[in-house]
């Protein structure tokens, strides 16, 4: 069984694997979730057993994944009767019961709202205890009833920071188009479904406001910026012009703006990993819409081409990753 919320012990807090994610490359911060404890969500559950009762990660530290991230039981984990996060290959009060996990299934927990404020953190003091390696043969009861959170609330996290979470609901459920239009997102003002939040970059001229997502063409690496080009372009009639023709489409990253990005690594690591693979990529950002724009042309200064273009304002409003399940759609 996977799920997206775990209890983190150094943190005392419930975090996304997407706030863990996020937490992994933020180089303002030390945090690596090789070395965190994570624990069930549900408090009944994880007070009932020691702190060494811990789930593990999978993708919590993959710049470039593809299967989507998530927490997960692992052999030695063990859950209360009753506990929602108990599944038939996990150990439920001390029982062994055997079974593998599988890691590749999509995200199922669909936030519907989109922050734009990044949660913060704040360390609990260490505890002079020292944890037993040991876990006890019997679950103890919880103390009060007002320990247990209700469950609901502990699998389906209802808004997030980190701009991941979304979009992988989005990639992973994408032949799913009755539950992307089911599915309701926030962010500011503005609230659709999935499916008409996340919008296509040929059609960026629909409506403002939107993630927009097109397949990447070709990154280009300037002396002081990155620029993404689109494959797609936006058909555009000008008010001169007959009709409608196609314009490219491209954004521009700051190379400033990464040098003073919070996961300038990860992020350049990110980027070189775009340029230099031959997998099919694609592009996601919020914040800005490309507007059409008259710029110079090379062979001869003096003209000018019309191209649909935008400055990237928030590096974690925008991601650049494989989706299978998008290509050619």
């Amino acid at each position: 069984m996977k799920f997206d919320l775990a209890y983190c012990l150094s943190l005392d807090a419930k975090l996304s694997i997407y706030d863990v994610r996020d937490l992994n490359f933020d180089e303002t911060m030390a945090f690596d979730s090789a070395k965190e404890h994570f624990q069930c969500p549900n408090d009944a559950c994880r007070l009932a057993f020691d702190a060494v009762n811990v789930l593990g990660t999978f993708n919590a530290k993959n710049v470039n994944y593809v299967r989507t991230p998530h927490f997960k039981n692992i052999p030695s984990t063990r859950h209360v009767e009753g506990c929602p996060y108990v599944s038939l290959r996990t150990p439920a009060s001390g029982v062994e019961v055997d079974g593998a996990e599988t890691d590749d299934s999509r995200e199922e927990h669909f936030p519907s709202e989109l922050l734009l404020t990044r949660r913060e953190y704040v360390r609990k003091p260490s505890s002079p205890a020292v944890v037993v390696d040991v876990v006890r043969d019997d679950p103890k009861p919880p103390s009060t009833a007002s320990d247990v959170e209700h469950s609901t609330r502990d699998s389906a996290p209802d808004k997030t920071s980190v701009f991941a979470h979304p979009v992988e609901c989005f990639v992973s459920n994408f032949e799913d188009k009755a539950l992307l239009k089911r599915m309701p997102l926030k962010i500011g003002e503005h609230t659709a479904p999935y499916a008409s939040f996340f919008k296509k970059i040929e059609y960026l001229q629909d409506n403002k406001g939107l993630i927009y997502w097109g397949k990447i063409k070709e990154i280009k690496d300037y002396t002081q910026s990155f620029r993404i080009d689109f494959e797609q372009k936006v058909w555009f009639k000008q008010g001169d012009e007959a009709k409608k023709k196609p314009y490219s489409v491209n954004v521009y990253l700051s190379k400033k703006l990464i040098e003073n990005y919070r996961k300038r690594k990860a992020f350049l690591e990110e980027i070189k990993h775009a340029i230099d693979s031959d997998a099919e990529l694609f592009c996601f950002f919020y914040g800005v819409t490309p507007e059409l724009q008259q710029v110079p042309s090379k062979k001869n200064p003096e003209q000018t081409f019309g191209v649909f273009s935008a400055d990237i304002e928030n590096l974690d409003h925008f991601i650049i990753r494989e989706a299978p399940g998008l290509a050619d759609k």
